[in-house]
């Protein structure tokens, strides 16, 4: 789910942590969300008040009372006006607090107030967060309805490596952006809620030798954000994955890592017959070495011929077993004659709709982060979509395999 436009609470507390919640607070705001913070008077010796308001555009509340006592902060309000209420990072003993009940302070009063979905984030050192006392009050705040985001695992505070650290403000968006997103598809109804999804995204490297390959320019980043989007949409999404340097991890995201054609085809027919809907986003590549050497070649004098064989053409595959219900979706790069090539490949493939784009559209293809496309469904309906974000674009995607999935 998009989070422009929802009222984020973010809770900060008193650990070396609180920097993250500086840029976690900036990332809230650039997704277009409201963000206001209140702050326990710990979190202050970390990080100062006036970072957290100029990056939200709000005040922000450290106390029942402003410094004058004229004016009282109500946590009634806030805890009512909140989407969503962010305690990040949650120390060990706010942890406890919530779990007692205990509003000592503005932050944790606020959070007994709170009508809307609670999230921690908690951040502590290893023996800490271990600590069979700290293990139970995180089970009790899940009993009590709390989403607990997973701690991280790496370099501690105190110079120990393990688990507690906070999570990245990133994983933190996303894991809300998830959550919320599968809160309004069990609300709202929609058509992926519990559907299961495999996506292709990337290049395939077709080895000439241990070292030389043949593949393309592909990022895997379409695909990717397609993953994303399902997932967000309440699907169960397993990604295939071509050779991508691309971050591709996300709640609800099950990744399966491959490097040829014949690999993304083995992979991808594993979960072909229990899929509600196949998204083929990948670049797969259409030839590959026909003998492949087990050592390097090594430069001769003279051009080198290197022969090649097609691969098994996987959408074609997948069109072909096709069964009633199940929805398939394509994609068609094209330099030229684009409209024509796309519906011969939606009719030859036995799609259910067509992703278009054209290299010579500015911004669209591989290496960007936009792309422009145009949709071509089963009943030859054609929509043309702007130049957008491949997160968006991603979003289209959804909404369209919602409308037909609905049909």
């Amino acid at each position: 789910m998009s989070l422009k436009g929802k009222r984020i609470l973010l809770g900060v507390c008193g650990s070396i942590a609180a920097y993250k919640s500086a840029f976690l607070t900036r990332l809230l705001v650039k997704a277009g969300a409201e963000v206001k913070v209140l702050m326990t008077n710990d979190a202050q010796e970390f990080v100062a008040p006036l970072t957290f308001s100029t990056l939200s555009n709000h005040p922000v509340h450290t106390s029942f009372y402003n410094e004058h006592g004229a004016v009282w902060n109500s946590h009634v309000e806030m805890g009512l006006w909140a989407d969503a209420f962010i305690i990040a990072p949650c120390t060990g003993n706010t942890i406890a607090k919530l779990a007692r009940g205990q509003s000592d302070s503005l932050l944790t009063a606020t959070y007994t107030s709170a009508r809307c979905p609670v999230y921690v984030a908690p951040a502590m050192d290893l023996d800490m967060w271990k600590h069979p006392s700290t293990q139970r009050n995180v089970d009790q705040l899940k009993e009590d309805g709390v989403r607990v985001i997973p701690v991280g695992f790496g370099e501690l505070a105190s110079g120990l490596s393990g688990e507690g650290r906070m999570a990245e403000p990133e994983d933190i968006v996303a894991f809300l952006e998830y959550s919320m997103g599968m809160d309004a598809a069990s609300v709202g109804g929609h058509a992926l809620a519990g559907k299961e999804v495999v996506v292709s995204a990337g290049p395939t490297y077709e080895a000439i030798d241990p070292v030389r390959f043949i593949g393309n320019h592909s990022s895997g980043r379409m695909g990717i954000e397609v993953a994303k989007a399902a997932a967000r949409s309440g699907a169960q999404v397993k990604l295939v994955l071509g050779p991508s340097s691309l971050a591709a991890e996300y709640p609800g995201v099950e990744i399966f890592r491959v490097k040829s054609a014949q690999d993304m085809f083995d992979t991808i027919m594993q979960f072909q017959s229990s899929a509600d809907v196949v998204v083929k986003a990948a670049a797969v590549s259409d030839y590959t070495p026909l003998d492949p050497s087990d050592v390097k070649v090594k430069k001769k004098d003279g051009d080198l011929s290197i022969a090649l064989k097609r691969t098994t053409d996987i959408l074609k595959t997948l069109g072909e077993q096709k069964r009633p219900g199940q929805l398939l979706v394509g994609f068609a790069l094209e330099t030229n004659n684009e409209m024509e090539f796309a519906q011969k490949k939606l009719e030859k493939k036995n799609l259910d709709f067509i992703v278009l784009n054209s290299l010579q559209d500015k911004g669209a293809g591989f290496k960007h982060n936009t792309n422009k496309v145009t949709f071509i469904d089963r009943n030859n309906k054609v929509e043309e979509k702007e130049l957008k974000s491949k997160r968006e674009v991603a979003e289209d995607i959804i909404d369209k395999i919602n409308e037909l999935l609905k049909a």
